[in-house]
């Protein structure tokens, strides 16, 4: 490769050269340039219709169970997350061109990675809250509490945003002919301690809740499996039982398309970099990376899927509130018909009750 590439010719409309590993390697991402603009305009406009009907139907379901309290904030982190995108959408459809200021660009990578890991810490919790609802029904019924489910979201809350903090004054901005860039990781001469940072954020946000999950699906379908003393096979597959194997089936398609992929690829990218590996290998790596950059975000979109499957409380109350509105619209449009003359029988008895006074008294 031609070390002597002059900064001009590094950065043209066509493709982008990024200088890493103390060589000029090129990177061709003109594909990010319609992938991400499309991809999170479609997460936009689905995760902000699906989580703000979530969050308006949680609001008139309080007070509030256990699992609706952790379904509550999932939705919130969510939300919260798909507000940030219409940024990212300007920026990538303007060519990598950030005019939004270094506070903003700081702000909407903070979002990206709060959702991250807020969704899977929520989703872990929401896991064991069913696993010991399967594997242990009356500790749960006597320890369980949603006071207790408030207190574990705030601390949720609270350890996201302080693992965080070193990622917003790491992130920043940059510019690049006359274009701004606002950088998902941070600047080339702090990588190295970045990708540090990140390893052991990804291990405890992500590893250890993940190694969680899959431990208590395992007990979940050990018990699930076995067959129960005096109950037939009919009342084996009752409610509770069907609602557990659809969240186990839920939360595993989130992690098989959202989280496992991104953080596989981004861990590959990261190695690559920090290791000086071939610019081909290099450019692979990275071209599968942002591919999974909006699957990390379609969480977004899939986390509402289980509120309706695993909450038959949320499912009950989306249909009542839609049969309620065609129940309106039934009743308006009869009371615009005219009314029948009131009953001559009813007439007839308010006549005789007037007539009769001591006949009332007797009685």
């Amino acid at each position: 490769m031609d070390r002597n590439i002059s900064s001009s010719d590094l950065f043209n409309q066509s493709t982008v050269f990024t200088s890493v590993f103390n060589s000029s390697c090129r990177f061709d991402e003109e594909f990010k340039y319609i992938l991400l603009p499309l991809s999170y305009s479609l997460v936009f406009v689905v995760g902000f219709v699906l989580n703000a009907t979530a969050l308006w139907l949680f609001l008139k379901m309080r007070p509030w169970k256990t699992s609706m309290v952790y379904m509550f904030h999932l939705a919130l982190s969510d939300f919260l997350y798909v507000l940030s995108l219409p940024t990212l959408i300007y920026y990538y459809a303007n060519r990598s061109h950030w005019p939004f200021g270094e506070a903003v660009c700081k702000g909407v990578r903070f979002l990206f990675y709060a959702n991250l890991y807020c969704s899977i810490l929520f989703l872990t919790c929401i896991s064991v809250h069913r696993y010991l609802g399967i594997c242990h029904p009356i500790k749960a019924l006597t320890l369980v509490k949603s006071r207790h489910a408030h207190f574990v979201c705030g601390a949720v809350w609270g350890v996201v945003t302080v693992c965080l903090i070193p990622n917003i004054i790491f992130v920043t901005t940059s510019r690049r002919d006359n274009d701004t860039l606002c950088h998902d990781t941070t600047s080339q001469g702090a990588f190295e301690e970045y990708v540090d940072y990140s390893s052991v954020v990804m291990v405890l946000l992500f590893g250890i809740p993940f190694i969680v999950i899959v431990v208590c699906y395992c007990l979940m379908a050990r018990t699930l499996c076995q067959p129960r003393q005096g109950v037939s096979a009919r009342q084996q597959g009752a409610a509770s039982r069907q609602k557990s194997i659809k969240l186990i089936f839920v939360v595993l398609v989130v992690f098989a398309v959202s989280f496992v992929p991104f953080h596989i690829t981004r861990t590959l990218y990261y190695t690559a970099r920090v290791l000086n590996l071939n610019c081909e290998f290099l450019n692979v790596v990275n071209f599968t990376y942002k591919i999974t950059r909006p699957l990390a975000s379609v969480n977004s979109c899939i986390d509402p899927i289980l509120y309706f499957l695993a909450g038959d409380h949320y499912r009950s109350r989306l249909v009542s509130v839609l049969t309620k509105r065609k129940g309106d619209q039934t009743r308006s449009q009869v009371s615009e018909q005219p009314q029948s003359p009131p009953n001559s029988n009813c007439n007839m008895n308010l006549i005789y009750k007037k007539e009769s006074p001591k006949a009332e008294e007797r009685a």
